[in-house]
């Protein structure tokens, strides 16, 4: 039931994004012949990420997934320019915001402690002794 009611609020906030977007079209870079030049395929797509109320925890850890792509103005810039229609590179920018959403929205793994045996502990003590013995044995020579 949790889980339910996590991932509604992941979809809410998805839906809600894309009803904030605002896009604007600009001309590809690279090969492609006339067609760059000539038609404005590549998208820009922005983002108030403020407008989208998420939660402290999962602001922050927004914030870290768009590193660059998120200004200091709490926005999100991000430019799709790798298929050669609009309409392509519309969708690819627009899967990116979801995708990066719920990302955010994705609890991290908490780390399980391990415990070390006593055989590996006596393994590991024997190999620093070892160790400390061929260090030691580099010293200066004396000859007295």
């Amino acid at each position: 039931m949790a889980d339910e009611a996590g991932g509604n609020a992941v979809e809410r906030a998805v839906e809600l994004a894309m009803g904030a977007l605002s896009e604007s079209f600009i001309a590809a870079a690279g090969p492609g012949g006339q067609n760059v030049n000539k038609v404005a395929t590549a998208v820009q797509v922005r983002l108030d990420v403020f407008a989208l109320r998420l939660e402290p925890a999962v602001f922050q850890r927004f914030k870290t997934l768009a590193g660059s792509k998120m200004t200091s103005r709490g926005e999100l810039v991000i430019t799709a320019r790798s298929h050669r229609t609009q309409e392509a590179n519309r969708a690819d920018a627009r899967d990116r915001i979801a995708e990066l959403i719920r990302a955010a929205h994705d609890l991290p793994q908490k780390r399980a402690k391990s415990r070390l045996n006593r055989v590996g502990k006596e393994k590991r003590l024997q190999g620093k002794k070892l160790r400390g013995s061929v260090k030691a044995g580099r010293g200066k020579v004396s000859f007295d």
